[in-house]
């Protein structure tokens, strides 16, 4: 069957990666380079989301733990498991049992993943590890395993594969309408027909919906985050609440260096996808309440951003859903929402869609 891929992002590839596996003929479009957008902004955690229990979602977790350990099984040249740590303050909103507790789920979650293990580490332990470490009020703190990448490395890893599986990927041809009938017309002004088409553009699909005369079920909520890469070393990956808020953030190890990250600012697809000069105050500002260092300007060697594609809408972008939804529109089969660990399962469910309404106009 020939299948058009609308999208460069991680789960544009990992959908023409499993179509392509199935034996179908795919053309992947991206308007500019692969991986150049949200899916490089990442920040590059391949994780369960441990946050995403406090709202329940719990099949999401489950889906993403599995995905998580596939990714650092098949690719471990690029996808290395990480020890992270949740300090527990006096003040900390979330208690030593309520992370705890929140830790043992997310074990039951992934009951066969060797990545489960986790333990209470004391407060001397801690800041034997990290003497910059804020110790006052310090308890202690849980450890528990996720996963770090090469965002961009790995997408472009996928894309091998791809190719490797006689799949098409076009860069640098936009898309300007994916039609139901299969029709897709390029910025240039080609007219292409496909027997199906896969309009997985990430914060673009809705809009490609749009302009393309279909209406949609779902509305994305266009969500920014902003990341900080610090010339300093980071001898510990922390997930870290944000004093005064329930919002959480990091401070990863990443290429010898510190990544802080990250926001969350909503946005409309229009606006620039850059680091404001008030989020950077932001993560400097969580940053110095737990480690107490001013970070001078010139240490600030990365500042980078992506936007999010959150399905529906919530008052607060924090707790807005990052499950991923598809609405089929006879050859049309549009994708919304989708993470980056979870691009394998997208892409997978992408391609069980396609098997079952094979047959022309079905």
């Amino acid at each position: 069957m020939r299948i058009a891929v609308v999208g460069g992002g991680v789960n544009g590839l990992c959908c023409a990666w499993m179509l392509c596996s199935q034996g179908h003929q795919v053309t992947l479009f991206e308007r500019g380079a692969l991986m150049q957008r949200t899916s490089r902004a990442s920040s590059k955690l391949l994780h369960g989301g441990l946050r995403y229990l406090e709202n329940f979602e719990f099949r999401l977790v489950r889906e993403a733990l599995r995905e998580r350990d596939g990714w650092l099984r098949r690719v471990p040249s690029l996808a290395q498991p990480l020890r992270l740590v949740v300090p527990i303050y006096r003040n900390s909103r979330r208690g030593r049992w309520m992370v705890g507790a929140g830790l043992v789920l997310y074990r039951l979650l992934a009951p066969r993943s060797p990545y489960g293990d986790f333990l209470w580490l004391g407060r001397d332990e801690l800041l034997g590890r990290d003497p910059d470490l804020r110790a006052e009020g310090l308890l202690g703190g849980w450890e528990f395993s996720d996963g770090q990448m090469d965002d961009y490395e790995l997408g472009l890893w996928i894309a091998g594969q791809v190719r490797d599986l006689g799949g098409e990927i076009r860069e640098q041809s936009g898309v300007s309408q994916a039609r139901p009938d299969g029709t897709v017309v390029t910025e240039s002004g080609e007219s292409l027909e496909f027997e199906r088409v896969v309009n997985v553009a990430g914060p673009w699909a809705e809009g490609l919906a749009q302009a393309s005369g279909v209406k949609l079920p779902y509305h994305l909520d266009l969500v920014r985050g902003s990341h900080l890469v610090l010339d300093r070393p980071c001898p510990q990956a922390y997930l870290l609440e944000v004093i005064g808020e329930r919002r959480v953030f990091f401070v990863l190890p990443w290429k010898s260096r510190t990544l802080l990250g990250t926001t969350e600012v909503r946005q409309s697809i229009d606006e620039p996808i850059e680091c404001s000069a008030e989020e950077e105050a932001y993560l400097l500002g969580a940053y110095r309440s737990y480690f107490g260092v001013e970070v001078d300007p010139v240490q600030i060697i990365e500042r980078f951003a992506g936007v999010r594609p959150l399905i529906s809408s919530a008052r607060n972008p924090n707790r807005a859903s990052r499950e991923y939804a598809f609405h089929q529109s006879d050859r049309l089969l549009t994708v919304m929402g989708g993470k980056w660990t979870t691009a394998m399962a997208l892409g997978k469910q992408v391609a069980r869609r396609i098997r079952k309404r094979r047959g022309p106009g079905s």
